[in-house]
């Protein structure tokens, strides 16, 4: 028996490959090729952080969902209730008083921050001598903590003998009884100036890095132009930092609505529950009232809020030529 070989020449003029040397269709298509190589290498790198996501983030937000929905008491047994815990939250007087007072202490202290860190970021913008010293010693604070930092306030408040009281009689300003933890309103002051101290240096930081990228020949030429200072601050600085505002504000905004440590160490909550924030509720009705569903109710509602704000404050401050 006698096979044929076609001896047809090939298009670009070369003699025609014999049967044994023509690669196999299934040799030729299998694996795909370089590419789906490449999207096989990339889906190996991304699972395991595919794989931390839904253990670690997907998987913990359905769960708080599920108890949510229940009356998980922490210890013992427990029944689904629906959406009771959601719609008690309205009712729950301490509750609502607790985000009136943190949307308060969020509005005080979000524009001091912002105010004292810009000003501490132009005093320190320009590479002069000793200005990374003083850079330093703006951002310091944040460095201690604020847990340290609220642990020494409790000190320096102190009737009699704290510095405070101490220099503010001398001063006229205060009596050196004065009890400034046991009141609302000062308990709240000393805890708006503990934390503008404390978070002014991050937005410091953030601020000289998004100043120190716009160029110098630019306000050069405003000046040449006859701008003033605050012309120059209010139309070239001000925009161009815009996305770096953002940034800022949002940060403040969320440390703000999440604030446990400065109220927990210098107030506990007190007088009463007339310093209580909403995590610090939150804290008490989980883990001292050990009402877990109705604590995690309260957490989601927290997290869907700070989502929506921090969305339109970024929305309202990104840049309108990049939107």
């Amino acid at each position: 028996m006698t096979t044929s070989f076609s001896t047809a020449r090939r298009p670009d003029g070369s003699p025609p490959l014999s049967a044994s040397a023509r690669p196999s269709p299934r040799l030729r298509h299998h694996g795909g090729g370089p590419v789906a190589k490449r999207q096989r290498v990339g889906a190996a790198l991304v699972a395991p952080s595919f794989l931390f996501v839904i253990v670690f983030v997907l998987f913990p937000l359905a769960y708080a969902v599920y108890i949510s929905l229940t009356n998980w008491p922490l210890v013992g047994s427990y029944h689904f209730v629906g959406l009771q815990n959601y719609t008690s939250l309205g009712s729950n007087a301490v509750f609502v008083h607790a985000v009136w007072f943190t949307l308060l202490y969020t509005a005080i202290v979000t524009p001091a921050i912002f105010v004292l860190g810009y000003a501490m970021a132009m005093f320190v913008r320009k590479n002069r001598p000793g200005s990374t010293l003083i850079r330093t010693i703006f951002f310091l604070p944040y460095i201690v903590g604020l847990a340290t930092e609220s642990y020494m306030v409790v000190l320096d408040v102190q009737p009699r003998f704290g510095i405070v009281n101490v220099i503010l009689s001398r001063l006229g300003l205060a009596s050196i009884d004065t009890a400034w933890l046991i009141h609302t309103d000062l308990a709240l002051a000393v805890t708006c100036v503990l934390v503008t101290w404390y978070a002014s240096g991050l937005t410091m930081l953030l601020l000289v890095g998004g100043m120190q990228g716009v160029s110098t020949d630019v306000y050069e030429a405003a000046s040449m132009d006859g701008a003033t200072w605050w012309q120059r601050e209010s139309r070239i600085t001000l925009p161009l930092l815009r996305p770096t505002i953002a940034l800022s504000l949002i940060i403040s905004v969320i440390g703000s609505f999440l604030a446990f440590n400065q109220f927990y160490i210098l107030t506990q909550g007190g007088p009463g529950t007339s310093t209580d924030t909403i995590v610090m509720w939150i804290y008490q009705v989980a883990f001292v009232q050990l009402h877990l569903g109705a604590a995690t109710a309260m957490a989601i509602v927290l997290v869907i809020a700070v989502g929506l704000v921090s969305m339109v404050q970024f929305i309202m401050l990104r840049d309108p030529t990049k939107a």
